[in-house]
């Protein structure tokens, strides 16, 4: 079992920053990648940024060069820098753990809101 915690969304402006952190606990050892998602309201839930167990990492075409993920050396909390936030980042950010068995998991999410 993986257990995902977030935190660290709110409300700012426009060209604005924050930073979302994930703690994971359980069987992290079985994580294989770990990333970040959000979903808009009426909207279908998106990946914003992953991170493999090889430290590669990808992410949306709407967030490239402003948002960045890591995570620490024990690998066990990933962080995703948000900067130049736009209203269009509005969302419910949530942690998401692969694992190299079945099956993955998700935080409960954390409120992002932009205001322009």
């Amino acid at each position: 079992q993986v257990q995902l915690v977030e935190s660290g969304g709110g409300l700012v402006q426009a060209g604005g920053s924050l930073r979302l952190s994930c703690v994971a606990s359980g069987s992290t050892f079985s994580i294989s990648a770990m990333g970040w998602y959000r979903q808009a309201p009426e909207k279908q839930r998106e990946l914003v940024a992953r991170i493999s167990s090889d430290g590669s990492t990808n992410y949306a075409d709407s967030v490239k060069g402003r948002f960045t993920i890591s995570r620490t050396n024990a690998k066990n909390i990933v962080y995703l820098q948000m900067n130049s936030l736009k209203p269009e980042d509005t969302a419910v950010y949530y942690c998401h753990a692969d694992t190299w068995r079945t099956p993955d998991y998700w935080g409960q999410g954390t409120q992002v809101t932009v205001s322009s």
